[in-house]
């Protein structure tokens, strides 16, 4: 792990984002509540809080966090047949959240996908990533192409990533690789 422990404890926060695509009837059970295993939204509520908490368990290099506060929303989009989750969480830390908040919503995306496997398999998991962070040496980060309130995927060829004043800075690809 990276040498912390001379950085001064600050205020940190991370905001991300993932959307699960589903049809019609995955929708239908989710908003009514009548999936056979119970309430999606309420468990994967649940199981992205647990996963917050369990990330340096999880990611070999991360450093265990005194956690603040964490909170999952979720925002279902039946006109695109999606489910939007977004995790906040807050620390006074020498080191940011950014992970931890990633792992609750792939948990909580992952959570939905298991409650739902049984009405259909062909779910998709997808757009992950964070969407702001503030605290630390490098200061804030907003994503630049931020689609919270658009349809979910934002744009076909590529992400643009922001840096700590809003401007982009370098796009990736789809495939991993930056320009």
């Amino acid at each position: 792990m990276v040498d912390v422990g001379g950085k001064p404890i600050t205020a940190r926060q991370a905001i991300a984002e993932g959307v699960i695509r589903v049809s019609p009837l995955v929708m239908e059970a989710i908003l009514q509540g009548s999936a056979a295993k119970g309430d999606v939204l309420g468990v994967a509520r649940v199981a992205g809080i647990m996963a917050v908490k369990k990330t340096s368990q999880l990611i070999p290099l991360c450093h265990p966090l005194p956690l603040d506060k964490c909170s999952i929303e979720f925002v279902p989009q039946e006109e695109c047949g999606c489910v939007r989750v977004q995790c906040t969480v807050h620390t006074e830390s020498r080191t940011g959240v950014e992970m931890e908040a990633l792992t609750g919503v792939s948990v909580a995306l992952l959570t939905i996908y298991d409650m739902c496997k049984a009405i259909e398999k062909g779910m998709i998991i997808g757009d992950i990533r964070l969407l702001q962070k503030e605290g630390g040496k490098s200061g804030r980060y907003r994503a630049v192409d931020q689609t919270s309130d658009q349809t979910p995927g934002g744009t076909s060829d590529g992400a643009s990533e922001g840096t700590s004043d809003g401007t982009s800075d370098r796009t990736s690809d789809r495939t991993g690789g930056t320009s």
